[in-house]
Parts: structure tokens; sequence; C-alpha cells
């Protein structure tokens, strides 16, 4: 795709977003299942069912799926794709590339051994390798503005007001 196609694609999105600011607020959803007698829980992914359980750090086999690596993996997902969405919509010869990130946990906090221990990440570092002749310039342009499209990066930089409650089945 280039950036005249991409930008047809998206002008009457924008268009109507303008129009009707409402219209371009979007719920999403997940879903998982605790069935079974394992410590897991079933995340139905759109394409699949992923049983994540307890990282080996914690006790867990290290066969399930973690829900760390998982946070990291949507992180690369969303990156990726939104580099690529901004290199087209720019014109930014890019041949190919690759996106990682990892991240620092002390499981003494999830565990509860030391209360002082965050739970959660300490540190997560965002990495992308590019296939480019792009001046450095470019470069730089192209990271700005995919930190600053990306909706997982900018949600774990501000995160939300976050809720949780607990129901029983009727």
């Amino acid at each position: 795709m280039d950036s005249a196609a991409l930008r047809e694609m998206q002008a009457p999105l924008k268009e109507k977003y303008r129009a009707e600011p409402d219209a371009a607020v979007v719920t999403l959803r997940a879903h998982g299942e605790l069935a079974g007698d394992g410590i897991a829980c079933r995340v139905e992914t759109g394409r699949a069912l992923v049983e994540a359980g307890l990282h080996p750090a914690t006790g867990g086999s290290g066969l399930d799926a973690c829900s760390g690596d998982m946070l990291l993996e949507a992180l690369v997902a969303c990156a990726g794709v939104t580099l690529k969405a901004v290199a087209t919509a720019i014109d930014f010869k890019l041949r190919g590339g690759t996106v990682s990130a990892e991240g620092d946990l002390d499981f003494r906090g999830t565990l509860g051994v030391d209360r002082a221990a965050p739970v959660g990440f300490r540190e997560i570092r965002l990495h992308f390798t590019l296939d480019t002749d792009e001046p450095e310039e470019k470069r730089q342009n192209l990271l700005r503005l995919t930190e600053r499209y990306c909706v997982v990066l900018q949600t774990l930089r501000n995160a939300p007001p976050t809720a949780a409650d607990i129901a029983v089945e009727a």
C-alpha cells in the first residue's frame, strides 16, 4: 500500500470522526474462561484460544502463555503496525525490519515476598531495527510519530483509570 491508498482508505473515517466525535469511540473487549483444574485462564484472541498461566518464576511450567509476555507481544504488534502505517503515510522507504520489546519484572512483588517490591514491570524497552536507506532525521521523525500514535505504547505511558469488580453468576 502506498501513502495515497492509505489516505484514500482513511479519509472517510477521518471526515466522519471530525463531524461525529462520538463515532470514533470504540469499546474493545477481551474475554477469558477460568475453567479447568490448573492455574490458567483461557483467553479468546479472535483467532484462537490462548491458555495463560503462571510464569516459571512464579511456579508455572512454562507451557502456558505468560500474561507479561502477552503484554509485550501486544506492544510489539501495535508498534509494528503503527510504524508501518506511519512509514506508508510519510513515504518512508522501508524494506523490512524487526520490532522487539523487553521488560524487567521483580517477582518478589507478585509472590508477596517483599511488600516494597513493585508488582508489574519496572521498565519496558521497545526497539526497532529497520532495513532502510532513509537519513537519520527521517528515521527520528518515524520513531516520534510511531510513539505518538501507538495505542498500546501510549496506554502504558499514560495509564487510564482502570476499574475492577467482581460478580457472582446467577
